[in-house]
């Protein structure tokens, strides 16, 4: 059993950054591959970035590329998603997930599905970015 717990949300302005942090327990973390997603009110929820277990390779959504960026501390048991340049449209609820045993080539692929089939999921921290 994985529990998962973000933490790093707020109120920033256009143009600003925030760091969040999902911090996992369990011993086998650093098997585990490692994604971020976010939903807004009244939409699905979607992928923002993914790492794999090593950390070595990562992928995210294009309206976050070159903004966001994935990383992960496993002898910590944090993953991190920096952001910067925020805008407005970035406001959501972020949630981090976490994917154990699949290969690389089926997380990239389950990240691109509405609902997907992370094995363990936090409750999120809300970004809230003003104009």
């Amino acid at each position: 059993q994985v529990q998962l717990v973000e933490s790093g949300g707020g109120l920033v302005q256009a143009g600003g950054s925030l760091r969040l942090s999902c911090a996992a327990s369990g011993r086998t973390f650093s098997t585990y591959a490692m994604g971020w997603f976010r939903q807004a009110p009244g939409k699905e929820r979607e992928f923002v970035a993914v790492i794999n277990w090593s950390g070595d390779t990562t992928s995210y959504a294009d309206s976050v590329k070159g903004r966001f960026f994935i990383s992960r501390d496993n002898a910590k048991n944090i993953i991190y998603l920096q952001m910067n340049s925020l805008k407005v449209e970035d406001t959501a609820v972020y949630l981090c997930a976490a994917e154990n045993g699949a290969p690389w080539s089926t997380v990239a692929t389950m990240v691109a599905l509405p609902d997907p089939e992370f094995d363990y999921w936090g409750q999120g921290t809300q970004v809230t970015v003003s104009s």
